[in-house]
């Protein structure tokens, strides 16, 4: 018998429970990430410290959580009722067990399963929780979700809550930063949907009045079209306006969560807009035209939530609870008697409504027969063959790698060649642009179907129809670090902002990184991604190593291209907030304003023009 294949008793194991999140971190936190990433696995464990003490309020307790971060230890203090005592230890460190298995101390909270405080535990090198009720308090501290103390005490005159202290293992996450820009965000999601709360974070108060109005205010980066509808009811609240250009802006919530990929409560919401307009106006409009430019926001509160995963980004509950109505008539119901209403009181507000739909319209059939052809020119290419190389796996699959997926950009044969020959071929795409694209700003999206290129990456993208059924979770853009590359950078950027903003918005557009330089000797080899990088790597080499600089894309090797489109690839992500107003970015950076754009690209390349190889 062949002993590698031997398979008996000894090869069944049992994990601990910290030993198994350890092993499988995913599963708990989505991906682990150094923090550069706002969806990386550190920013994940403060989300689920705060989700307890944000349930907490929801539930009525305590007005105030405080959220400190200083040298990557992580602490939240809540006022709410406290965890009893008796079952501290339990509650951070034993699975399925929780007081959200019991609807009635925690009717409509975000976390069920009982696992949450367990992950940020196992994951950390160490964590604390400790309870204060009714001047009597105890404290539970573990190291890798292995319990080293337990402390109470007794007499004390502090108010009644709950602290959690973790620091995030660094041989699990490696050397992470947290970006305070993208806590910042979540703290003040967190607000928006708990009107009247404050979140103290690092000492600086953040409260919102308004809510969702305030979070669609803080977030549009134009001038909305009329002023935004606000409207609320018993576990329900949305906010609805339009603005100019193209595409779907939605903000959508299930119990204070930022449900990032809709759900079933996205969908109800933006069926129910469209049935109830139809209905105002008494004309069957197509949906699209009543969506398109539109920008929302979308809060509902569900009892005992099924989220499609552990990270929570997506809603998949059919009903808002065991007794209750289905999410889909909760939403549509709501809007036909609330929307309805505040347009017939508004009339100022339903006209302009209406004349954006019609102008919608109008674009719309005024493309429709270019449109057909294109579709028909789209199908009829091979795009295996001529621009766009497949991989198997998509986002939207039933695979646990579609989140990889991604489709390279990149223009020039030998560019795309290298890349195609090292990509993994199960999640990694190549597009292969043919020279420059056209420079689209100011153009409607009439140019999307005429240009054979923007044509057939809108097919390859699978986007026509919105972002529903994008193919690709990472859109990226691999270009020369040069001023051609740049440009086309600056091209591909106009054309998503132009006419697909959400690809952006919901980020999913990034750019590659790729090295400027190789310094090696015999033993050792260094990629340089900037002019610092190759001093120090010169450094650290010692005598006379050898450089190369890397003129272009092509003139890296397919093997050395696994080292930058693997695990140490290295992406920007482009990014989109309410201080960058599309149409002055677009008019700065491809408008009539051709010397200030030359001397944006050069001075923003990350090495010097005339940089002399040695």
């Amino acid at each position: 018998m062949n002993a590698a294949a031997a398979y008996t008793e000894d090869n069944i194991r049992t994990l601990d429970w910290q030993e198994h999140i350890r092993r499988r971190p995913g599963m708990y936190i989505g991906k682990l990430g150094d923090g550069t990433s706002y969806d990386d696995g550190i920013y994940i464990l403060i989300k689920e410290a705060l989700d307890n003490s944000i349930d907490e309020y929801m539930m009525g307790f305590g007005k105030a959580i405080d959220l400190t971060i200083e040298d990557g230890a992580v602490t939240v203090r809540d006022y709410g009722r406290g965890i009893p005592l008796g079952k501290l230890a339990d509650v951070a460190s034993k699975m399925n067990t929780g007081a959200k298995y019991d609807s009635k101390a925690f009717k409509k909270s975000v976390g069920l399963n009982g696992v949450g405080i367990k992950a940020v535990n196992a994951l950390s090198s160490s964590f604390t929780i400790r309870s204060v009720r009714e001047g009597e308090a105890r404290s539970v501290s573990f190291a890798e979700g292995i319990m080293t103390s337990e402390l109470s005490e007794s007499g004390l005159k502090e108010k009644n809550g709950t602290t959690v202290s973790f620091c995030a293992d660094r041989t699990l996450f490696g050397e992470y930063r947290y970006n305070f820009d993208y806590v910042e965000a979540m703290v003040r999601n967190y607000t928006y949907l708990n009107a009247g709360l404050t979140i103290n974070f690092n000492g600086v108060p953040y409260i919102s009045k308004n809510g969702l109005l305030d979070l669609l205010n803080e977030n549009m980066s134009e001038e909305p079209l009329y002023q935004p509808i606000h409207l609320a009811g018993e576990d329900i609240e949305v906010v609805i306006t339009h603005g100019t250009g193209y595409g779907e802006t939605y903000f959508s919530f299930v119990n204070g969560q930022h449900t990032t990929q809709g759900g079933t409560h996205q969908a109800a919401f933006r069926e129910g807009l469209g049935k109830t307009i139809k209905e105002f106006f008494r004309k069957d409009y197509d949906p699209a035209d009543i969506r398109t430019s539109i920008i929302a926001a979308i809060s509902v509160k569900v009892e005992e939530p099924l989220f499609e995963s552990q990270t929570k980004t997506k809603l998949g509950s059919k009903d808002m609870g065991p007794d209750g109505p289905s999410v889909r008539n909760f939403i549509v119901d709501f809007l036909k008697g609330q929307l309805d209403n505040y347009l017939h009181k508004h009339p100022s507000t339903a006209e302009t409504l209406g004349r954006k739909i019609q102008d919608n319209e109008k674009e719309r059939k005024a493309i429709s027969g270019i449109q057909k052809k294109a579709r028909e020119m789209a199908k009829k290419v091979s795009l295996n063959n001529k621009k766009l190389r497949d991989c198997r796996i998509h986002l939207g699959d039933k695979s646990e790698r579609n989140e990889e997926s991604m489709l390279f950009i990149t223009e020039g044969n030998s560019a795309s060649g290298s890349i195609t020959k090292s990509r993994d071929v199960n999640t990694q795409a190549v597009f292969s642009l043919r020279g420059k694209p056209l420079n689209c700003f100011g153009k409607t999206k009439k140019l999307v179907y005429e240009n054979e290129e923007f044509n057939l990456l809108q097919a390859a993208l699978n986007i026509e129809e919105g972002m529903d059924d994008l193919r690709y979770n990472r859109v990226i853009i691999a270009t020369d670090a040069d001023v051609d590359g740049m440009h086309i950078r600056l091209l591909l950027m106009t054309f998503f902002l132009q006419f697909f903003p959400d690809v952006i918005r919901q980020g999913h557009l990034y750019v590659l990184q790729t090295p400027l330089f190789r310094v090696r000797n015999r033993q050792t080899t260094i990629y340089c991604y900037s002019e610092e990088e190759r001093m120090k790597a010169i450094a650290s080499l010692g005598k006379n190593p050898e450089i190369t600089r890397f003129k272009g894309l092509g003139e890296i090797s397919p093997d050395e291209f696994k080292e930058f489109i693997g695990e140490n690839m290295r992406l920007e992500k482009v990014r989109l907030t309410k201080d960058d107003p599309i149409h002055d970015m677009l008019e700065f950076y491809m408008g009539n304003n051709t010397f200030e754009r030359q001397d944006f690209i050069i001075d923003n390349l990350r090495i010097e023009a005339d940089y002399v190889e040695e």
